[in-house]
């Protein structure tokens, strides 16, 4: 399963990635926000960030204008490696080297056509589980 969540600048976004996963038979979990009233990012940067950490879901997408602030708060839950990415050699590269476990967008700088294609790239990358990136994962952990 999938945990997603957004802020208010976020949200037109959050429903075509949303629109996008069931089309491609994700299970998705919304974690909010449901409409564009203006609202504070870190109640659904947290949100998205404890359903992954506890294993409810296998990753998380986060979404607000920038991705900055909502990949900041989901980064202080433990077990959290949250990334923002702008493009698809980002996602796969932390995805790859980091083992990211969400990933951030900025709606304001990221279109839906160009989103979705990091969201399938960043879901679609296997962690190298090379022994030089584990040992660093291991270093951000301590």
């Amino acid at each position: 399963m999938i945990a997603i969540g957004c802020d208010h600048g976020g949200y037109d976004l959050k429903e075509v990635i949303v629109a996008h996963l069931k089309e491609k038979n994700y299970e998705v979990k919304d974690c909010g926000c449901y409409s564009k009233e203006s609202c504070d990012y870190p109640e659904f940067g947290r949100a998205v960030a404890k359903a992954v950490a506890a294993g409810e879901c296998e990753k998380g997408i986060l979404i607000c204008t920038t991705g900055i602030g909502i990949s900041i708060t989901a980064n202080k839950v433990k077990g959290i490696r949250a990334a923002l990415c702008a493009d698809p050699l980002s996602a796969e590269l932390t995805r790859l080297h980091n083992n990211a476990n969400v990933l951030a967008l900025g709606a304001g700088m990221t279109g839906p056509m160009l989103a979705k294609r990091i969201v399938d790239v960043f879901l679609e990358t296997a962690f190298s589980e090379e022994e030089r990136h584990q040992r660093r994962i291991d270093g951000i952990e301590e």
